[in-house]
């Protein structure tokens, strides 16, 4: 059995567009752990000067992703509070000997990402009215679209390590594993893969306020290629750095299972580095 928890305040302003991101963020989870999600239980803090038409705007966005995951809500809790929260607590199943987890990646293992990183960035862009709602539209649909078919795309496939990138952005998740894993991670910057617009945003200052603080904590642990300018090393720092909302997986798996992944993905997913002797250094070269 796997339980798990997961919410934040809102990074869309449409009600039901937060309650879709918010669930396939708390349904994530388990798709990372190798799982499959069962039932879920409302976690929601709201203020009733807001009226019951929001509050059922985001419980119907949550319910409509969880239908989508063959997920039973099963009930909740709410409170009244100044600033909205929103997510789900969530149970799963899955064969304790395939259960994934954030640690046991192996030297040559090859590193997957799939989804798109910049959701931080996008989500500051749009809290501060730089982007219309169809600019915005592409990037709220990634966050409100299920890990489950890039879970499920690793069945039968060995995988030696998996997490979902989230609040620690691609630099902390990637150097969780690795940490863990008692291995190093290099990564390609060029093929990682950015939501539009990602750097343009980032070199405007459209940023989140927690990045200052993920990149001071990730400065130890963290390299880029000395042929990579200084500017251009601050502008990548503030993009793996960036705090993202329902992020894709990232996945270590050998060479030879990697191949198959990358086709039964069909593009969504990227080969963005690999695993080598180390002790936990992120470096991008």
């Amino acid at each position: 059995m796997l339980l798990t928890v997961d919410f934040f305040t809102p990074i869309v302003d449409d009600p039901y567009d937060f309650g879709r991101i918010a669930a396939a963020n708390s349904l994530s989870d388990i798709y990372a752990m190798g799982g499959t999600p069962l039932t879920a239980l409302n976690l929601l803090a709201i203020s009733c000067a807001l009226g019951p038409e929001t509050v059922a705007e985001v419980l119907r966005g949550a319910a409509d992703v969880c239908r989508q995951a063959g997920v039973v809500v099963v009930g909740g809790h709410t409170i009244d509070d100044a600033e909205p929260k929103f997510g789900l607590s969530v149970m799963g199943m899955v064969q304790p000997e395939k259960v994934w987890y954030n640690a046991g990646a192996q030297h040559k293992d090859v590193l997957i990402l799939t989804k798109p990183i910049g959701t931080g960035i996008w989500g500051t862009a749009i809290k501060r009215g730089l982007v219309t709602d169809v600019e915005a539209s592409a990037v709220i649909e990634a966050m409100a679209t299920l890990n489950r078919d890039a879970a499920e795309a690793a069945q039968g496939l060995t995988v030696h390590a998996c997490t979902d990138v989230t609040g620690f952005g691609l630099a902390g998740h990637i150097r969780e594993m690795a940490l863990a894993s008692d291995v190093d991670a290099q990564v390609a910057l060029d093929v990682v893969p950015l939501h539009d617009r990602v750097k343009e945003h980032a070199a405007d200052g459209v940023v989140p306020g927690r990045t200052a603080d993920l990149i001071t904590w990730a400065d130890p642990f963290l390299s880029f290629d000395e042929t990579y300018p200084d500017e251009e090393q601050a502008l990548w720092r503030q993009i793996v750095c960036d705090p993202q909302t329902s992020g894709g997986l990232l996945i270590a798996m050998p060479r030879e299972n990697a191949g198959l992944y990358l086709q039964r993905m069909g593009g969504s997913a990227v080969a963005i580095g690999r695993f080598v002797t180390g002790d936990g250094l992120v470096q991008f070269v």
